[in-house]
Formats: structure tokens, sequence, C-alpha cells
């Protein structure tokens, strides 16, 4: 494996290792086999691992999630690729019905050990359905782990851990970041369920995820020139949050920002902000901002950047939150 490789390719590297180490482990998805996938993160598996292995399915969303239900009861490991983050909508039910509530309702005696991955978010340019950032409705649903890889070496490392997982895993993947290149560290460098300082700051902390980690890490560069120092923190998973390490950020800086693609309307910046409050009133200077996308459909591509929260947004808010 090349020490550097894009998203899309150490999501490929990561799923073919878990299919060498396990071969109960299935992959089922639209077009995921002989065409590689639309981003083409599969490609090359069905090749090598075989039909039986790497399914091509029909266009199908609540087939697929059942058929994977049935298949983890029967011992496999099966990871379903929805096609479009807005595709998963005809399998909602199968989610929150039977894949969050099999481990409850069996009192523990039936585990699914199974991984729904989902491209997620804006920015390259597609209508409706292939474009939205739905993640808050799995993050409300007990039973379910949320997690959002957001560079490559976490991408390798994070799907194999989620695939050896005992318990349902949704694995958002930020679309517009499969191209970008990174470094493949030697071995997982954190917990599955753990966030990341990836910049260390001491005046307002910074909370992203998956396609805005990126941004903000531009946008803590560009403020760094006006004198302002931000702590940036991968959240990597959206449930379980890793409060630990954002109560203890928000404690030191006194201030702070959640940023995500999706509507801030009830989504996972409201519950940040709230939990920040409830646990770390006192050393709050400023309120709690939240920047993402607004309250409306996603728009039609040539008004999406209009939508979709960008460095001026970022910086406006710690404006904003520097300014009390």
């Amino acid at each position: 494996m090349s020490t550097q490789m894009t998203m899309a390719k150490a999501l490929n590297a990561g799923l073919r290792a878990a299919m060498d180490k396990d071969p109960k482990v299935v992959l089922m998805g639209e077009d995921i086999g002989k065409l590689g996938g639309v981003f083409r993160i599969t490609e090359g598996l069905q090749k090598d691992f075989g039909e039986d292995r790497v399914i091509d399915t029909p266009l199908a969303e609540a087939g697929i999630v059942a058929t994977a239900i049935g298949l983890t009861l029967r011992g496999y490991r099966p990871v379903v690729e929805i096609q479009f983050d807005g595709f998963v909508y005809p399998a909602f039910d199968h989610i929150v019905s039977q894949v969050a509530k099999l481990h409850a309702r069996s009192l523990g005696h039936v585990k699914l050990p199974m991984v729904i991955r989902i491209p997620v978010g804006g920015g390259i340019g597609a209508v409706e359905h292939h474009s939205e950032s739905n993640e808050a409705y799995f993050a409300h649903t007990a039973g379910l782990r949320v997690i959002s890889c957001s560079n490559p070496s976490d991408a390798y490392w994070m799907i194999q851990e989620a695939i050896e997982f005992p318990d349902p895993i949704i694995f958002y993947e930020p679309k517009r970041r499969y191209w970008d290149k990174g470094e493949i560290a030697e071995a997982p460098e954190r917990d599955l369920f753990s966030a990341n300082v990836i910049r260390p700051g001491t005046d307002v902390t910074i909370l992203a995820y998956g396609p805005m980690v990126r941004s903000c890490l531009q946008a803590a560069q560009a403020a760094e020139e006006e004198g302002y120092s931000l702590e940036v923190i991968d959240l990597r998973s959206l449930s379980p949050l890793d409060t630990d390490a954002v109560f203890g950020s928000v404690r030191k800086t006194g201030r702070c920002v959640v940023v995500h693609e999706a509507p801030t309307f009830l989504g996972m910046g409201a519950e940040l902000a709230a939990q920040i409050q409830q646990e770390c009133f006192y050393s709050l200077e400023a309120p709690v901002l939240r920047v993402g996308g607004y309250n409306v459909p996603y728009p039609p591509s040539r008004l999406e950047e209009d939508f979709l929260p960008d460095l001026d947004r970022v910086l406006d808010a710690v404006d904003r939150v520097m300014a009390h």
C-alpha cells in the first residue's frame, strides 16, 4: 500500500483488507461490481473476490438493506453501499425499525455487525437526492453508531474498524473529498469513536466533521493572519459523541463554533450547542454559534456554492464570538 493515496483509493484498500481478513465480509450495492460503483470505491473488488462477495444488486435500497439484515443473521458481515445520500430513504424503515432495534429487541442475543456506507454532502454539482446531509436522522436513532471520515488515513482505518465492530454502523463518506490525497498512518491513531484535535488553538473551538473539516482548517489558517488561534476538532463520530474532547476544548477556549453542511435547524450543531451550554456554561465567553446549510430543500447546482458553508461564513462566526 502506498503511503499517499486519495480517500477513494484508501476506502478501496480498506475494504480489500477487510475482505482478505474475513471471508464473511460481503459487499452489496447498485453497480458496485463490474462498474466499481459510481465513485469507483469498489473498483476491482468483484474481479478479485467474485460475484458472490461483491454483489451487484437491483435498484432497490429497501431490498438491499433487508437482504443485508438476513445475511447478518446468518453470520455474514455485509457492507452495503447506498449510491447517493438521498437514495437511503426507501431503506429508512428497515434501518430505524429493524437494524437499529434487533439487538435490544432480542435482549442482546442478536448482534448485527453490518455497515451502511453513504456518500454524503454537496459540492459536486449534483441535484437533490445526490447532495444531501441526512446524518441527523440516524444520529438521532438509538441503536445505530454514526461515523464520518474526513481524510484518507481515517477512511482506510475506520472502514476496517467499522466492519469488525459488532453493532450496525452508518458510515458517511464526504463525496467531494474522495479525490483529496493524504498520508496513510501505519496503524489506527485513535479509537473509532474518538474525536481528533487536528489543529490546537486557544481562542475558539471549531467543531466539524466530514466534508467541512478541510474548510475549517483553511479558516483557521486565514484567522491566524488576523491574530486568532482556532482549535479545530474533527468529531469523526456523531453517535456516540466524544464529549470529553469537546468539553475539554471549550473549557479551554471559552468559545465554540459548530460547522456542518446540513441545515442548522435540528442538526448536529443544535445537539452540540445544547450539550456544551449544559456542561460548560461557566466557561463560555460567548454563545455557541452554528454555521450550516439553510433550512430549504437542496438547491440547483448553480446555487449550491451560496448554500454550502464556506471559509467566509466560518470566519464571520469567529468574528462574532470573538466580539463578545
